[in-house]
């Protein structure tokens, strides 16, 4: 029996989302000029349906709440959403305050920030609060929950919590742990272009071959329908990586230190509008190739129409 397919969204962010900063001609660092417009924050606005959505940013995984806190003010306010809040969880003790759980109930949509995915598991895991985001987001269309960098990772029931780039495909040189189970099919990477993440979620799908790697680039990010559908947005890449096909894989047997080694391991690379169907591990390219093909009868003949009769009668 397959498990109900959840009715809202997860948006994946891989970090350093545009929060609508121009370019500054004394900086070399590239910004899309279009990306605000057309960038992610906007669309996990648009996502819930609602033109003045209710948003309540977690700020947990981050070391620097106050600061994260104002930043995502702010940047929704270029969006004209003035309806948010910030749920500054600091300790299992906080994400059980009567407040906070009341508030997560009003929220169209939850953003959690980046940081460290493992204090976002310590914080939640097992909680009230978890397990009443994770039925709102089985049970409830357009509620969406959004997360960056470590806010992404955290998605998973199976989490990358670190590792070593230049040791990755060392056994042992990733630490994976459990997130916040929230999808169960896949493990997610974040800045993985530009940091080299390569060989660390290589590692995660060789050791989890039944899992669907996600590797995401920097300003990109991945909408997440019915648990299954993956559509791209943003302005930089998404790395898949399926570990179905493999046929020669040392990672489980292999001891810590030794080199690993795999043998098919599938790899697709998505930009902005592709889609990946999870469930059937299938490229497409945009949303259109991937919707099912509605089957229009043929309007009925006076042949077919004596027929019909004949056979009811």
């Amino acid at each position: 029996m397959k498990a109900p397919k959840p009715l809202g969204k997860l948006i994946a962010i891989g970090g350093n989302e545009d929060k609508g900063t121009y370019p500054n001609p004394r900086t070399k660092k590239k910004y899309y000029l279009n990306f605000f417009e057309l960038g992610i924050l906007k669309r996990v606005v648009t996502e819930s349906g609602k033109t003045n959505p209710r948003i309540e940013v977690i700020t947990t995984a981050s070391m620097i709440p106050e600061e994260v806190a104002k930043i995502y003010v702010s940047s929704f306010a270029m969006l004209n959403c003035m309806n948010v809040g910030i749920l500054d969880i600091r300790t299992p003790e906080d994400a059980q305050q009567p407040e906070y759980l009341a508030r997560l109930l009003e929220a169209d949509i939850v953003m959690m920030s980046g940081g460290n995915q493992s204090r976002l598991k310590m914080m939640f895991g097992e909680s009230e609060f978890l397990d009443r985001m994770t039925a709102r987001y089985y049970n409830e269309p357009n509620f969406v929950i959004a997360g960056t960098s470590a806010g992404a990772m955290a998605m998973s029931h199976i989490m990358i919590m670190g590792g070593s780039v230049p040791d990755a495909l060392m056994k042992g040189a990733v630490k994976i742990g459990t997130g916040l189970s929230l999808n169960r099919s896949v493990v997610i990477d974040s800045h993985f272009v530009k940091r080299g993440r390569f060989g660390r979620l290589m590692e995660a799908v060789a050791l989890h071959p039944k899992l669907i790697g996600i590797g995401l680039g920097e300003d990109t990010g991945v909408l997440i329908t019915e648990g299954n559908l993956i559509e791209t947005i943003g302005s930089n890449l998404v790395i898949i990586m399926d570990g179905h096909n493999l046929q020669h894989n040392n990672a489980a047997a292999a001891k810590k230190g030794m080199a690993l080694s795999m043998e098919n391991m599938t790899l697709h690379v998505l930009a902005k509008g592709n889609t990946y169907d999870i469930e059937n591990r299938k490229f497409y390219a945009d949303k259109t190739a991937y919707a099912p093909v509605l089957t229009v009868s043929p309007e009925p003949t006076p042949e077919t129409a004596t027929a019909a009769q004949t056979a009811t009668a």
